[in-house]
């Protein structure tokens, strides 16, 4: 390896040569190393991630994978792997050589994760980001044995108990505020009643709201990260949609914003965080003694409201910006047993009128093959 002396700094330093990933010739120079031995590891640990050599250590390629994975996803997903990643992942795997970790490794780090009484959603989570670390090193840069594919995934994609209040605990929230407390009342009330996301919610504009069609058009999403705004695409493609209000909700709206001076089609209807929603919520659910729920707990809310009224999920999947009818499901299905007998009961109800008209049917044919009919 070139690796020289700067006798003038008393240091080392490494010049070489390498392809880049449009197999480009360049040079890298990186000065300052204190011994022989440091130069060498920095550049072998340089090389391996500008070939992604398998033989890398699993924090390095995790940073090979979120490099390649930027331009592909919001900076807030990057954010939420990169924490659990750093914080849960790393500090277990880190130093062992990708081509080294076995499905044996995997279960540990599981059961240690599992010991720690996290949710199972969490679980899940967790072991996702594992996996796309390996699927990402298997399917483009050649690692032959993938250990995620050897072994269960722990935790479940869905909470089978969701924490949601009834449309009888939310009245009761929603008839404790004050005139003061106008911009907050509406925003619980676009939650509970349109199914929405707090960041789709906060994103809301002006120009978003069509008063004379009775909807609203869900094309953002917005959060606050280190005391800046931001307004980004929503959680998937299908969370773009148009909602359809309820009456008094229109008039609530419109009332609303017409007391607020010349407001722009560009303009956010609600400039508050999703911080301070979550901490008026709490508030008024202890002074009240309600059950402690999250913001985002109003949209299982509405949905379950929806089932309990009859909906079909299809309706339910598009309103709230579902994937699929079948993400509705897996989240929700648990909620429909009750549904599920009153279709028997009408699949029931049906056969046996559909058997009673055929006796009556056939008894009319003998009567008339009788009276000499036919």
């Amino acid at each position: 390896m070139p690796i020289y002396k700067d006798k003038e700094r008393d240091t080392w330093f490494c010049k070489f040569n390498y392809k880049d990933w449009r197999d480009e010739t360049k040079t890298k120079l990186k000065r300052g190393f204190r011994t022989k031995k440091e130069a060498q590891e920095w550049e072998r640990e340089f090389l391996q991630v500008q070939q992604a050599d398998m033989d890398m250590e699993f924090s390095k390629f995790v940073d090979v994978y979120f490099t390649d994975k930027a331009p592909r996803l919001k900076e807030r997903t990057i954010e939420t792997k990169r924490i659990m990643l750093d914080t849960r992942i790393i500090p277990y795997f880190g130093k062992l050589r990708m081509n080294a970790i076995k499905p044996a490794d995997i279960m540990k780090w599981q059961n240690d994760m599992m010991d720690q009484d996290y949710k199972p959603t969490y679980l899940r989570m967790l072991q996702n980001q594992v996996t796309a670390v390996f699927n990402h090193a298997e399917r483009f840069y050649g690692l032959k044995d993938n250990p995620c594919k050897k072994i269960d995934k722990m935790g479940k994609a869905n909470a089978r108990e969701l924490n949601f209040w009834t449309k009888e605990e939310y009245d009761r929230f929603i008839q404790n505020f004050d005139e003061k407390e106008e911009m907050y009342r509406l925003m619980y009330q676009m939650l509970f009643w349109l199914g929405c996301r707090v960041g789709e919610l906060l994103a809301i504009c002006y120009g978003d709201i069509n008063f004379k069609e009775k909807t609203v058009s869900i094309t953002k999403t917005y959060y606050r990260r280190n005391k800046t705004d931001y307004i980004t695409a929503p959680k998937t493609e299908s969370s773009n949609r148009i909602v359809t209000m309820p009456d008094f909700l229109v008039e609530e709206l419109k009332a609303y914003t017409d007391k607020m001076y010349e407001l722009k089609a560009e303009e956010r209807i609600f400039m508050v965080t999703d911080r301070a929603v979550q901490k008026k919520m709490k508030q008024k659910a202890d002074k009240l003694n309600l059950k402690h729920i999250r913001v985002h707990d109003l949209r299982h809310s509405h949905i379950a409201f929806l089932i309990e009224k009859g909906t079909q999920p299809l309706i339910i999947s598009k309103r709230v910006g579902h994937d699929s009818v079948t993400t509705t499901m897996n989240i929700y299905g648990h909620l429909y047993p009750d549904k599920q007998k009153q279709l028997a009961d009408m699949l029931n109800a049906e056969a046996t009128g559909e058997m009673q008209n055929n006796v009556v049917d056939m008894g009319a044919e003998v009567r008339f093959r009788k009276s000499g009919g036919w």
